[in-house]
């Protein structure tokens, strides 16, 4: 069974895909009916992780901007975000700041 043979992963779309693509025509609506009627659900690959601990007593910036986001010349505000990404050695931590007259990118900084 395709749902097995991909470790429960297969949901109704990607079952369907194999199954045309094997020469059996079926549509995602009549997929979704079996796996329902069979109990048959698609694992989810990774649940929602909370990365952010707003509940401390430590120092938070003043919110200067109070949402306004406009700004009539270059280098009047500024903004800054953080992502990070998943490499071969690990999580990468990207820093940018950027002005809102333009969105250029001001300065930006990654580290481990």
């Amino acid at each position: 069974m395709i749902h097995k043979e991909n470790h429960e992963i297969y949901g109704a779309p990607e079952i369907t895909f194999e199954l045309n693509d094997t020469g059996t025509l079926a549509s995602r609506g009549m997929v979704a009916r079996m796996m329902k009627k069979n109990s048959i659900r698609s694992k989810i690959k990774k649940e929602y992780k909370e990365t952010t601990d707003s509940n401390h007593n430590l120092p938070v910036a003043e919110n200067i901007l109070n949402r306004d986001f406009f700004s009539g010349s270059r280098g009047t505000k500024w903004v800054s975000d953080i992502t990070y990404i998943w490499t071969d050695k690990g999580w990468l931590y990207l820093a940018g700041i950027f002005d809102i007259f333009d969105g250029d990118v001001v300065d930006w900084s990654m580290d481990s």
